[in-house]
């Protein structure tokens, strides 16, 4: 696989360049290349899951499609269905911010695919050239200042417009200097675990990878350890549409700052840091990021115990003082009690004053639950743990539970809540729920919550509390992080297969 990658600073508002770069079937009437589109089926321009079908200019015939669009992000990524030449996986991503200085706009154009390598200068060269340039001059001539601007650009009904530069505007230089912040890179390269489609753990292939330099706002990593998590499993098979295949797992992380961008303050090479965030590719030795997300380590705190906790510690601070309060005197139960987040919440829990019962799937998953603090702790592969909720309650049934097992715990899970109890079901380790009549819920009057991960931790300002939170929990003794079971980054199909099979407990780390 290579990565090709430009960047340039367009002097438009980003609004402006953005609404032309979402008409994915605006292509053909500003870039050069492009001489005839059309979406197939009519579906809208803008819908994930479109195929627009065109022609350039020379005579050659493509299909690509649209796999996402954020209007919030300015961001939207395609892929290659047909095409002339070899370009093999082609996977493509737009990137739009804005540039304080003048109210203008910075854009990221990149792709991944693999050629023939007997071709593959030349396919970097025309994706890079042929392409992603000449897409820039185009743009900045359209709604660049001084250029023709947004007199090119006009309303027509719900759809967009835009008018193709006649000869004379096509040769005229475009307005200002050209501002490439970042080139092709497809000499340096760095291990990675590699998902060419979904599947199962056999999926999971290391390669080695392009690896760029970073551009302005980004900073390159070089990783120590890497957290294996469920969610690295559901973006494996597909069930998550994080990763769009060919791609890397993985968004938890601890290392070093290896080099710093344009524009980056507060970071330097050498500082220690950890993540536990999208976007997905922590599966590498190096890779590239932008630095909103990253946690500074302080010299308490191991790569190991980021790596290995920082995601299931987040996860746990939302879980317990955002999705549902726990008070003291709250009968609390938490299913698969001995993996990494049902450790943490069985000790916080606890630490909170609740009562804890805690369910698990063998005899030694109980000691560990039993160590962690729970009151109760119920095996069920050998007894019905609603029931038992019931019996340890006295008829009254728990306050709040906590699964992350999903189909197996449902029905369960419902029988066992106290009258207007929550269920908070933040993982389905055992397969979906299924189809639900929400009418079942009103014998008890029962809340149901679907936390997403991300809704609580996309921003600096929603992360950073419970990143202090978990933190804390750990200098103080409330919580306790095991050490984590380690696999080389050859073997992370194997770590996969462990999780999924629940032959671990605790925390499943890969060492770079």
């Amino acid at each position: 696989m290579v990565e090709v990658r430009e960047s340039t600073i367009v002097d438009a508002p980003v609004e402006e360049v953005w609404r032309v770069l979402r008409d994915f079937n605006g292509h053909d009437r500003w870039h050069p290349a492009i001489a005839q589109s059309e979406i197939e089926g009519g579906a809208p321009v803008d819908a994930v899951g479109a195929v627009r079908a065109f022609r350039l200019a020379g005579g050659g015939f493509l299909r690509e499609q649209l796999i996402a669009l954020s209007d919030e992000e300015r961001t939207l990524t395609y892929c290659l269905l047909e095409a002339p030449l070899p370009l093999m996986g082609y996977v493509a991503t737009i990137t739009l911010k804005t540039v304080t200085d003048g109210d203008r706009t910075f854009w990221d154009w990149r792709s991944t695919f693999a050629p023939p390598a007997a071709r593959r200068d030349e396919l970097v060269r025309l994706v890079g050239e042929e392409i992603y340039k000449a897409g820039f001059a185009a743009i900045r001539r359209l709604v660049g200042r001084g250029g023709q601007g947004a007199a090119d650009y006009r309303e027509s009904g719900p759809a967009a417009v835009l008018r193709r530069p006649e000869p004379a505007e096509a040769a005229r230089p475009p307005p200002g200097p050209a501002v490439p912040v970042s080139t092709v890179r497809a000499g340096e390269t760095t291990r990675a675990i590699l998902v060419e489609r979904h599947g199962g753990p056999e999926v999971l292939q290391l390669r080695e990878i392009a690896l760029a330099a970073p551009g302005p706002g980004e900073v390159r990593l070089r990783h120590t350890v890497i957290g294996v998590n469920f969610i690295d499993v559901y973006c494996r098979t597909g069930y998550f549409d994080l990763l769009t295949p060919p791609g890397v797992p993985g968004m938890e992380a601890a290392g070093v700052v290896e080099a710093v961008g344009p524009g980056v303050a507060g970071l330097a090479p050498g500082d220690r840091v950890a993540y536990a965030c999208p976007p997905v590719g922590a599966y590498a030795e190096r890779r590239i990021m932008t630095p909103d997300l990253l946690v500074r380590l302080s010299d308490d705190i191991s790569d190991d115990l980021a790596a290995s906790g920082l995601l299931k510690g987040v996860t746990a601070s939302f879980l317990l003082h955002d999705v549902h309060v726990v008070r003291p005197g709250e009968a609390v139960l938490v299913h698969a009690a001995a993996g990494g987040v049902g450790q943490l919440l069985v000790q916080w829990a606890k630490h909170l004053g609740a009562t804890v019962l805690a369910t698990v799937s063998s005899d030694e998953k109980a000691d560990i639950a039993r160590r962690r603090g729970a009151d109760h702790v119920v095996v069920y592969t050998r007894e019905d743990f609603s029931e038992a909720a019931l019996r340890l309650t006295g008829g009254r049934g728990v306050d709040v539970i906590y699964d992350a097992v999903g189909g197996d715990t449902f029905a369960g899970s419902i029988a066992a809540l106290a009258v207007r109890g929550h269920l908070v079901s933040f993982g389905q380790a055992s397969g979906p729920v299924g189809t639900w009549d929400i009418g079942r819920l009103a014998s008890k009057s029962v809340t149901l919550s679907r936390p997403n991960y991300g809704h609580y931790t996309d921003t600096p300002e929603k992360l950073a509390p419970h990143v202090e939170r978990f933190f804390a929990a750990v200098r103080r003794g409330v919580v306790t992080v095991g050490a984590p079971r380690r696999y080389p980054l050859a073997a992370a199909a194997e770590a996969h297969r462990d999780l999924e099979e629940r032959r671990t407990t605790g925390s499943l780390v890969l060492v770079v």
